[in-house]
């Protein structure tokens, strides 16, 4: 099965394509460019450079959230693009999830987390065993110590994704190495294909942005009416 998956959920872009749970290319890109001019370009080189054809993949994926509002809607655009144009199934992935993937290979807790500024995570807990990633709580939006209240509970405690820095500093625990520590498209590839074996694919239409809370302007204007 060929899953082609994007991840613009944060300032790392990122894309993949697999073929049966072997990578065939990826490509990342985590210098602050707007993912609207990165993320269509590397799908087309990473089509190129795996020398497959667009309508050979079997379904398409991205990370639908949580995240950065305008990342994932790019992600989400382009997918449900894709999907709709060839009328392929498109897989939702959450990108927390994703990123506990990033651990294959090690037996720890997967503590994956994103900046939501003002001292606050979005976070997942997850238990990786070799190739193997079990979800333990729901995705949530947590001030960094309620998170870390939450950690004396779980062994081998090991910080992801863009927020692990900040955690790490905040709370201790291992932080996971450079090169596994940001939003890789093989791993939502990876989430994607265990979804779609779940039935969890969609079609196009059913494709949805997933947030955590409101836009920040949002979260402003119902902040300034409850004043009044």
């Amino acid at each position: 099965m060929r899953i082609l998956a994007v991840d613009t959920s944060a300032v790392c872009a990122s894309v993949a394509v697999t073929d049966q749970g072997k990578i065939l290319c990826e490509s990342s890109v985590n210098c602050g460019l707007t993912h609207s001019r990165t993320v269509l370009p590397m799908v087309e080189g990473a089509l190129k450079n795996a020398d497959i054809a667009l309508e050979s993949i079997d379904a398409f994926a991205c990370s639908a959230g949580p995240g950065s509002f305008t990342g994932i809607r790019i992600g989400v655009a382009m997918i449900k693009g894709l999907c709709d144009a060839l009328d392929k199934p498109c897989v939702p992935v959450s990108t927390l999830e994703a990123l506990a993937y990033n651990l294959l290979g090690r037996t720890c807790t997967a503590v994956s987390v994103m900046d939501a500024r003002c001292q606050q995570v979005y976070c997942a807990l997850f238990r990786v065993s070799g190739d193997r990633v079990e979800r333990l709580t729901e995705d949530m939006a947590l001030k960094i110590d309620e998170l870390g209240k939450m950690l004396p509970n779980y062994d081998n405690v090991v910080f992801v994704g863009d927020g692990a820095k900040l955690c790490h500093e905040n709370l201790g625990y291992t932080l996971a190495g450079e090169n596994s520590l940001y939003q890789r498209g093989s791993s939502v590839c990876f989430a994607a294909e265990k979804s779609y074996h779940e039935g969890k694919a969609v079609g196009a239409e059913e494709l949805r942005p997933i947030y955590l809370r409101l836009p920040q302007a949002e979260r402003e204007l119902r902040a300034k009416q409850a004043q009044k």
